[in-house]
């Protein structure tokens, strides 16, 4: 992979220069979808990206849960989906209270002659 798509900084560790690098998402979902399809053991994809085990089955369950959103959600995310419920829900209060203000306009008029 090209040096410029990696944003890299060096840490001391233990007195050992270690290098950290910033994964693009592109760079996670290849790893991830190697993981999937291949018949490699997830060990030799971890040593030939130069990654822990740990960090590669937290991207996986990253996009899988993605994954899921997508498709219980009908791809619009789960948030997009909770906020059109919660319009839903502010409409019908709303239409609610547009009743109650005219049952109580009428109520006035009654009264009031």
């Amino acid at each position: 992979m090209d040096t410029f798509l990696r944003e890299c900084y060096t840490l001391k560790k233990g007195g050992k220069t270690m290098e950290r690098r910033k994964w693009q998402v592109d760079e996670k979902l290849a790893v991830v979808l190697e993981g999937l399809k291949s018949e490699t053991n997830v060990q030799e994809i971890c040593r030939r990206h130069n990654i822990n085990q740990s960090q590669y089955y937290k991207w996986r369950d990253q996009f899988l849960q993605g994954a899921k959103e997508y498709i219980q959600y009908g791809g619009n995310g789960k948030e997009v989906y909770e906020l059109k419920h919660r319009i839903q829900e502010l409409e019908r209060i709303i239409g609610k209270q547009a009743i109650q203000i005219e049952i109580l306009k009428k109520t006035e008029e009654l009264i009031g002659r």
